[in-house]
C-alpha cells in the first residue's frame, strides 16, 4: 500500500466511527497531535480517544480535496464537521463544519503520526453555549 492509500484508508475509517478499525491502521507507537499541540501517544490510548470522540460527536466526518505526498509524509487538505451530542441527541444548533488539514507520517503501511491543523473556535463556541 502506498502512503496515500494508507492515509485514504485512515480517513475512511474515521468516517466509519470505529476506533478498533482505525487503530488497526496505527503503529503501536502512534502519535496523535491535535490542533492545539496536545499529544497523545500509543495506539491503545488513541483507540480509546477516537471512540470517546465518536461518542462526543457521533456524526463526525472528514473530507479531502487535495492530497500531497513527499516520501512517507502525506498532507491532506479538506474539511471536518459533525454535531456535538447533547443528552443523546444531535441538536441542529450544535452542528459545525470547518476547513481542516492533516499531516500523516506513514511507516510500513501504518500511520505513525497524525497531526491536525484546524481552527476549532466554532466547536468551542458550541461548547460554551451548552454550559
Amino acid at each position: 500500500m502506498t502512503p496515500i492509500e494508507t492515509v485514504l484508508g485512515f480517513l475512511d475509517r474515521i468516517n466509519e466511527h470505529n476506533g478498533d478499525k482505525l487503530a488497526a491502521l496505527m503503529t503501536e507507537d502512534h502519535v496523535f497531535i491535535d490542533s492545539l499541540g496536545q499529544t497523545v501517544r500509543t495506539r491503545e490510548k488513541m483507540r480509546g480517544g477516537w471512540n470517546a470522540y465518536f461518542a462526543f460527536c457521533p456524526d463526525y466526518s472528514v473530507s479531502h480535496e487535495e492530497i500531497l505526498q513527499n516520501g512517507n509524509i502525506v498532507a491532506v487538505f479538506g474539511a471536518a464537521g459533525g454535531t456535538i451530542a447533547a443528552n443523546d441527541k444531535l441538536p441542529p444548533e450544535n452542528k459545525w463544519r470547518i476547513p481542516a488539514s492533516w499531516m500523516a507520517v506513514v511507516q510500513d503501511g501504518l500511520v505513525k503520526e497524525w497531526r491536525v491543523y484546524a481552527d476549532n473556535k466554532p466547536v468551542y463556541d458550541i461548547l460554551a453555549k451548552s454550559k
